[in-house]
């Protein structure tokens, strides 16, 4: 299966991802994927063309799609548009599971979409205004949107060929997770694979496989994104930058960074600021 894994990394001050989708200039792809994290793309304006799996879909204003855990998809947008997003950590789940140990979600009728495209919709306006408290608020009504989900678009009866699929999925989002809360911490393959009773040969064919990248690639990729964070966030110097996301030193860090980005943290940062 030639798809790639997603690292979703929630917003600084919520406990989820939200956002404008960055295609909003159109003529923008982004190929097949899957992640943990469930997630909602609710247009605004324009369209947006959606794949999950072999369906296609196409999204037009005030029109919205679910993607559910360890499900593959991709986008194609071929005019501007504005869109939300929001993804959802799979962990929020836990307890609402079904007898498989998963759950999925669908859309339904038109008062209850309506409802969830409100919320949605209420959500990012509160929060793009960023006035004081306004993460309170968006918590709030995130909960209300959970709550929402769970009691009016619960999928009854899943196909036994999607969990199968996504049990294949979920060993590598369990060990990805565990990166994801550790990864300023020393990670070595042999440990992780066997944390989660795997050979490290193992955890290295599905790395390949199904995140179309290999152990080590995607645990300096980790460190280098929740560094980016900082980087542009503060002031603190490089070197401290380096040794809180797990880089020995400011040159690794920045060895690390420049074959991602293009250029040294400094620039970034200097560019960054520009922009402001």
């Amino acid at each position: 299966m030639d798809v790639r894994h997603e690292l979703v990394i929630p917003n600084t001050d919520l406990p989820f991802r939200l956002f404008i989708f960055e295609g909003r200039e159109g003529n923008y792809k982004v190929t097949k994927h899957w992640h943990h994290s469930v997630e909602i793309f609710l247009v605004l304006e324009g369209e947006i063309g959606f794949f999950i799996n072999d369906q296609h879909l196409s999204l037009s204003e005030q029109d919205f799609v679910l993607v559910n855990s360890n499900e593959v998809h991709s986008i194609e947008c071929q005019n501007p548009n504005i869109t939300i997003v929001l993804q959802i950590p799979g962990e929020m789940f836990e307890g609402f599971m079904g007898d498989e140990s998963y759950v999925d979600f669908e859309k339904k009728g038109e008062a209850q979409n309506k409802k969830l495209t409100n919320l949605v919709i209420s959500m990012w306006s509160i929060y793009e205004k960023q006035e004081y408290g306004c993460s309170l608020k968006v918590k709030s009504q995130f909960y209300e949107f959970l709550y929402l989900l769970v009691t009016e678009f619960k999928t009854e009866n899943m196909d036994k060929e999607v969990i199968r699929q996504k049990i294949q999925l979920d060993k590598l989002s369990h060990v990805t997770q565990y990166m994801r809360e550790n990864y300023d911490q020393e990670l070595n393959l042999n440990e992780v694979a066997l944390r989660f009773g795997f050979s490290p040969t193992y955890l290295s064919r599905i790395f390949r496989k199904y995140a179309q990248i290999n152990y080590r690639t995607y645990l300096i990729d980790l460190r280098v994104k929740y560094a980016v964070r900082e980087l542009v966030g503060s002031d603190h110097e490089i070197g401290m930058i380096a040794m809180n996301h797990g880089f020995p030193d400011s040159r690794a860090f920045s060895k690390a960074f420049k074959k991602r980005y293009g250029c040294l943290p400094s620039v970034y940062r200097k560019r960054f600021d520009e922009r402001k």
